[in-house]
């Protein structure tokens, strides 16, 4: 009995060893969760316990110069689904998306592509396929009827992975019935390059420019999207907010623009382009703009065929993008204002009065008007005239003399040495073309616009060595695909082939007369011949075309965007005044284009214009008219150009005219 107060003694002391040691593991893993695993473990804690969430910035406007809106914001409901419903069913959504097209009221093929990760097999082009994040919710349906939205959301068993949001879309007003589409341009969601590149400023719920001005000044417009920091416990409950930082609002766009012209603009080229069909003409393409010649503004601008921006707004379909990108339909999504190239015709012969007299032409010589003219073993017939006989370059401009134009060009040739000629000989019709801008970007503030064309001796070898293999194999076996409807056209090429096989790189005689004419392979925009007659205008300054006049924020805040001055035109006074004054007669009773401008107040707002009917191999004669006033102070030039549009006296003057008519009306 007496040993039993030891053993109790024992077995004390061995559980305080076990305390002690239990107790020393315990303080030994506290030390090594705080002093070594602390840092990591605090950084897991923070990215497990806290959430990010995106409140996105309200997109900027787009306003004409009054600050009339041409591009506000709306807000649209959205219905999405999640992508893992999809991917579970056995259909792969198809039935889903096929009730949830019916209770929306939209086409089933324009849910379905939305269903679809841009670039991946089977799926429509964009905008059409979903080009966001596979993470997030796809937004199938954009614009639906709120109350139709919300039944879905009663009734989840037969709506399963669907939810309904709401997000700002752009709205169009169409101040005035003005459109300006291919101006403004459309935006689409954020697709991944644009979530990846944007160092964190874009996320897939965004949408971005795609074309136009929205696209140009995109970051200007967007904004900045405001982030909130949020802690959450691990039910997924927000039990604090941790950081937050406000969205800052994009800035408004204020143009150039003058919505009341624009949209007599828009109406005056949609009647040219009436006028020629009404001439059997097929008259597919078109285009018009006014610039301010003192600064470059771009006051009104339009394009045909043109389109509706806010066909994007709603989730384009896979129909509806076709035929806006179909060339059966004219491929209403090309903008003839940038992208498309036209021979400049006679509206070019501005150009080569001042070349003729740096080449050795006296402004008070007279020179032969003949009906055609014999250049290197062809004949060149006048295309917009008669013969005249004896007449001077007044004349000859006033009544658009072709066979005067081919006898300067083709002496100025023989001058520089003909087909022996260097690459670098100097041609001063080329260059007097190139002083106007002409063979490069006006750098105007949209994207997608093309160089045009000016083909010189180095242009003429550099196309024959780029094309000599397919020239020369065309020699050999013909045109057959082309001779099945059209013998004589295969013949015709085949003869061209063969002759440029051997010989295309040579600049012949008939390049030299054709370029004087705006003919042969010169390529303009239209925006660029506004700027050769701006710059007639104004004294010889070569102003870059502007659309934006500056940025706002919604405080009020403005940002100017100074006119930009790409260069000055070297002109003689005296040849600069002659010029003016025959561009002047050419508006008036005996000129190309008096029939089109009779009863218009000269008077008090004098005209100076140039007519130009280009030939094009393969088609129909392109409509020009250039032209600018008042021309005791110049204020604006103005320019339409119908593609198949035959005469340029007939179709391209009345609507110069018509625009006009709306300047004076407006008291712009």
């Amino acid at each position: 009995m007496r040993r039993g107060p030891r053993r109790r003694v024992g077995v004390a002391g061995v559980v305080l060893v076990l305390l002690v040691t239990l107790f020393g593991l315990l303080l030994g893993r506290l030390g090594q969760l705080q002093l070594v695993d602390g840092p990591e473990l605090a950084r897991a804690a923070v990215t497990v316990n806290t959430r990010t969430v995106t409140e996105h910035a309200l997109r900027g406007r787009i306003l004409d110069r009054s600050g009339t809106p041409f591009v506000a914001n709306t807000f649209d409901t959205v219905v999405t689904v999640q992508r893992s419903v999809l991917v579970g069913a056995d259909d792969g959504g198809r039935d889903l998306v096929t009730r949830l097209a019916t209770a929306v009221g939209q086409p089933f093929e324009r849910l379905w592509g939305k269903t679809m990760l841009c670039g991946t097999a089977g799926a429509p082009p964009a905008p059409a396929c979903f080009n966001g994040s596979p993470y997030v919710p796809i937004p199938v349906a954009t614009g639906v009827d709120a109350r139709r939205a919300l039944t879905l959301l009663e009734q989840p068993e037969k709506y399963p992975g669907v939810g309904v949001t709401t997000e700002p879309a752009r709205a169009y007003p169409r101040p005035d019935g003005a459109l300006a589409a291919h101006l403004l341009g459309w935006v689409a969601r954020a697709g991944a390059d644009d979530v990846t590149g944007s160092g964190g400023r874009i996320d897939a719920e965004d949408v971005v420019g795609r074309s136009g001005l929205e696209a140009q000044y995109d970051e200007v417009l967007r904004g900045t999207n405001g982030r909130t920091v949020v802690a959450i416990d691990p039910r997924g409950i927000v039990t604090d907010t941790v950081s937050s930082t406000a969205p800052v609002a994009g800035r408004d766009v204020v143009t150039h623009l003058e919505a009341r012209l624009q949209a007599r603009t828009e109406a005056a080229l949609v009647r040219a382009v009436a006028s020629a069909r009404a001439q059997k003409l097929r008259a597919d393409t078109a285009a018009a703009v006014v610039v301010d010649v003192t600064n470059g503004g771009v006051v009104a601008a339009a394009s045909y065929p043109s389109y509706d921006p806010a066909v994007f707004s709603g989730g384009i379909s896979t129909t509806e993008l076709a035929r806006l990108t179909d060339e059966r339909a004219g491929t209403p999504l090309r903008s003839r204002l940038t992208a498309e190239t036209f021979p400049p015709a006679s509206t070019f012969k501005v150009i080569s009065v001042p070349a003729a007299v740096n080449s050795g032409a006296r402004l008070d010589g007279t020179y032969d008007c003949s009906p055609n003219v014999s250049v290197g073993g062809r004949l060149f017939n006048n295309f917009e005239s008669r013969g005249y006989g004896p007449i001077d370059l007044h004349r000859a401009l006033v009544v658009s003399c072709d066979t005067v134009f081919y006898r300067l060009a083709y002496a100025a040739w023989l001058e520089q040495g003909g087909l022996a000629a260097p690459v670098s000989a100097a041609d001063p019709f080329v260059s007097m073309a190139k002083a106007f801008g002409l063979g490069r970007r006006t750098g105007v503030d949209l994207p997608g616009e093309a160089a045009g064309r000016v083909p010189d001796r180095a242009w003429k070898e550099q196309s024959w060595l780029a094309t000599k293999g397919e020239t020369c194999r065309r020699a050999s076996t013909g045109y057959p695909e082309v001779a099945r409807t059209d013998r004589a056209r295969a013949d015709y090429l085949e003869r061209l082939a063969t002759e440029n096989c051997s010989a295309g790189y040579q600049y012949r005689a008939g390049d030299a007369v054709n370029f004087s004419i705006g003919q042969g392979d010169t390529a303009v925009t239209i925006l660029q011949m506004a700027g050769v007659y701006a710059a007639i205008a104004n004294g010889g300054t070569l102003w870059q075309p502007q659309v934006a006049a500056g940025y706002r924020t919604a405080a009020g805040a403005t940002t100017v965007i100074a006119p930009k001055r790409v260069a000055t035109v070297p002109l003689r006074r005296d040849v600069l005044a002659y010029v003016r004054s025959a561009l002047g007669d050419v508006t008036r009773p005996g000129g190309s284009a008096g029939t089109a401008f009779k009863g218009f107040p000269q008077d008090r707002y004098p005209l100076a214009g140039k007519t130009g009917t280009g030939e094009v191999f393969g088609k129909q004669a392109t409509a020009w008219f250039a032209g600018y006033g008042p021309t005791t102070k110049p204020k604006y030039a103005v320019v339409v150009v119908v593609g198949q549009g035959g005469s340029g006296s007939k179709v391209a003057a009345p609507a110069v005219r018509q625009i006009f008519d709306a300047i004076l009306a407006l008291g712009l």
